[in-house]
This record gives structure tokens, sequence and C-alpha cells, in this order.
């Protein structure tokens, strides 16, 4: 009895020693590795809602407090686009969409186990910004026409407010390194300015501005977690 009572007390006592590892690190540096995203909708693009997928393009720092972590991140994405607007045989838009964000909320682990579910929220700013060139792409306007249509350049912005709930699970592969699978939802109220510029003599410049409100998906987001600073 004696005996079982020890090994009883001896598991306990390492289970307790182990619980509190994330507690033992003053903060952490995560990078995202993968994320598949949802981008804002540049114009009127016919198919905006398809993700895209990212890699190590964000950055996290986390200031931790036992079970609650305050999280400053960064976000940066620039790659080529091309898109039907309006329709798929209204006009075809090639160019490139700049995206990027800074963030600070927190996030609430759910225990202290080695498999460590949590949820929080992030607010911050974000800009999105789209420079290209647009071509008509119906084929029967342009036989009405005496002269051909003009390319026109296109630069399209949203800037605005971004507020993300998330969603995750953390493995702990060793008190000092985690990997994690995150989810979020971004609600995106922006500015937005759309300016479109004939590349002909005339050189006709149209522009509008308008506030739009959008909610963007990011169903998985999978990277590493470097714990440093311990305080033990």
């Amino acid at each position: 009895m004696k005996k079982k009572l020890l090994v009883i007390l001896l598991l306990l006592s390492g289970g307790s020693a182990f619980s509190q590892m994330n507690g033992d690190y003053n903060y952490s540096i995560v990078a995202r590795g993968f994320s598949m995203m949802q981008m804002p909708k540049i114009l009127n693009d016919t198919d905006y809602s398809k993700y895209v997928n990212t890699y190590f393009s964000g950055l996290v720092l986390k200031f931790n407090d036992n079970q609650i972590s305050y999280r400053l991140s960064g976000n940066y994405l620039k790659k080529s686009k091309t898109f039907y607007n309006n329709c798929n045989n209204c006009e075809v838009i090639s160019g490139d969409v700049t995206d990027y964000a800074f963030k600070i909320g927190f996030e609430k682990n759910l225990n202290f186990s080695r498999v460590q579910p949590y949820f929080g929220v992030d607010l911050g700013y974000r800009s999105n910004k789209f420079v290209g060139l647009s071509q008509n792409a119906n084929t029967l306007k342009g036989d009405l026409q005496s002269d051909a249509i003009p390319a026109s350049k296109v630069e399209a912005t949203k800037v605005g407010f971004i507020a993300s709930p998330l969603v995750g699970i953390k493995f702990n592969v060793i008190n000092e390194v985690s990997l994690f699978v995150e989810s979020s939802l971004d609600f995106f109220y922006s500015y937005e300015r759309q300016e479109f510029v004939t590349q002909d003599v005339s050189n006709v410049r149209t522009l509008t501005k308008t506030n739009k409100a959008e909610f963007l998906l990011n169903p998985v987001s999978v990277g590493i977690t470097i714990h440093l600073g311990s305080n033990r």
C-alpha cells in the first residue's frame, strides 16, 4: 500500500512540474510556415473567394503570462494576380497585389498539457494594394468598334481596420519548441480607392472611392513556436 501511494505521489509531482512548462518562458517567437487565406476582393473579381497559399509570410511575438499570451503579429504578401473583372468576357486584369497587416491581441490556453487548445483575438491595421493593366476580353465589343479598345492602368487600394477571432491547437514537442495549427476569421472594414487611366492619347482618368466591409476566412495556418527567456 505504501509503495502504491509513493508511486501516485511521484506521478502527481511529475505531472505538476510538467504542467507549468509554458509558464516557465517569458516570451515566444512564432514563424508561420504555411497559411491558406482568403484575400480581400479586388475590383469586381469574378472568382475572388478562392484561397491563396502562402509560405513564411508572417511572424508573431508573444509575451507569456501563465495561460494567457499577448500577441504582436505582422504579415506580408506580394504576388502576381490575373483575373476577370465584372464577368468572364468583360475584361481581363493582370498585375501585382501587395498585402500586409499589423495586429495586437491575446490568446488563452485551455490547459497546460502537451497538447494545448487555445482561442484569442487580434485587432489591427491592414493594407491591400493592386497595380496592373486592364484589357478588353470581349471580342464582339472589339469587332463593333473601328478603333482598338485601349488598355487601362488600374490601381486599387484598401486600407482599414481588421478584427480576427482565432482558434488553434499547440503541440509541445519539447519545452522550448511547439508546433501549432490555427484558424481565424478576418473582419476587414476598409476605405477603398479605385483608379483607371486609359493608355491612349486622351488618358481619361476614372476615380471611385467607397467604404466596404468583408469577412475573410483563413482556414489553416501551420508553423513553429520557439519559447525563450526561461524564468526558472
